[in-house]
């Protein structure tokens, strides 16, 4: 019992976030996912197994994000393809045949951020031998490059372990075109809701999109041979130059011009909603909810809210389906499960 209140004393502040954003908000995320068996702060440093782990790590995310802002965004969407398919088990960061980092729908996934997790993880392996693992290293590690590039320093619960498998048959992002009702619903199946939806999709502030992936928007809406028509002229125009029609050249183009090239966590992916200037549907689609548009514009007017919500919707997003305790197991290397490790 002392041990789930002391998770919910911590978690109040968190919860405390939350209600204060709107209280006119319907069916907003006031608290993380339940869990059988809860994460808790400062995990490491209450067992005595690697006190000083979120220093260690700050202090080799900080070494690589000086000399590659790209990192914030590739560690985003690490982090999310893990938690959002099979949950938060860092089963993506494995490799071998038929694996979720293997698979051609991953091509281009993580980059640089997997080189930063496995040196993370050689450090504390040298410094905290078989304690901290892949799963938490990239929860934290996620948190401290998403802080250097301008967003909060939230508190990261701790305790996962990692997973023994990784398949690409678990691969089944959704699509960039859907519908906000989709999405919603993709997000909701994993026990998310449509605050986490809204504010989750505001990651795109940093990132990139190949143009494959709203091409149709450019050319061919719907089979109609012609541009979608929610699309602000000037935008259609500028992307159109950049995904010139018929070119064999995939090129990628930022969310957020001015912003997105400095990777900057803003709040500038909502005023983008809301001018109709969003590159992909799925983004443009915000606006047309009720609950995602009120949403969309409460962040779009405020900065210091969308910090707020992203808080606690990406701490939400890291307790699905988590392994703790006996389940799972603490990597020595990232990259293999322990019996499949070649240098042990």
């Amino acid at each position: 019992m002392e041990k789930y209140l002391g998770f919910l004393v911590i978690l109040l502040p968190l919860m405390i976030l939350a209600l204060s954003l709107n209280a006119g908000y319907v069916n907003a995320a006031t608290f993380l996912p339940p869990e059988d068996k809860p994460l808790v702060r400062h995990y490491y440093k209450k067992l005595n197994t690697c006190a000083n782990v979120e220093p260690f790590v700050r202090h080799q995310v900080k070494l690589f994000w000086d000399k590659d802002k790209t990192v914030t965004a590739k560690l985003l969407k690490l982090l999310y393809a893990d938690c959002m398919l099979n949950g938060c088990d860092a089963s993506n960061l494995l490799v071998g045949p038929n694996t979720e980092r293997n698979s051609s729908k991953n091509a281009g996934m993580g980059g640089g951020a997997y080189e930063l997790i496995d040196k993370i993880k050689t450090v504390l392996e040298i410094r905290c031998p078989r304690a901290v693992s892949c799963t938490d290293i990239l929860s934290l590690a996620t948190r401290d490059a998403v802080h250097f590039a301008g967003g909060p320093s939230y508190p990261v619960f701790l305790g996962r372990r990692d997973g023994f498998e990784s398949n690409e048959a678990w691969i089944n992002y959704p699509s960039p075109s859907m519908s906000w009702e989709e999405g919603l619903a993709y997000f909701e199946s994993k026990n998310l809701d449509v605050q986490d939806f809204v504010t989750l999709l505001g990651a795109h502030s940093m990132g990139q999109a190949h143009c494959r992936f709203f091409y149709d928007r450019l050319y061919n809406f719907k089979g109609t041979g012609k541009p979608d028509p929610t699309m602000k002229r000037s935008t259609l125009v500028t992307l159109r130059s950049q995904c010139p029609k018929n070119s064999k050249i995939d090129s990628a183009v930022y969310f957020s011009p001015g912003y997105g090239s400095n990777y900057t966590f803003s709040n500038t992916f909502y005023g983008k909603v809301v001018a109709h200037e969003s590159v992909l549907r799925v983004d443009q689609q915000l606006s047309y909810g009720a609950d995602t548009s009120e949403l969309v514009n409460e962040f779009a007017n405020s900065l210091e809210q969308f910090r707020r919500a992203f808080t606690l919707s990406i701490n939400r997003m890291g307790g699905l389906k988590v392994l703790t305790g006996k389940n799972g197991e603490i990597r020595r290397d990232c990259k293999f499960t322990n019996k499949n490790n070649p240098n042990l």
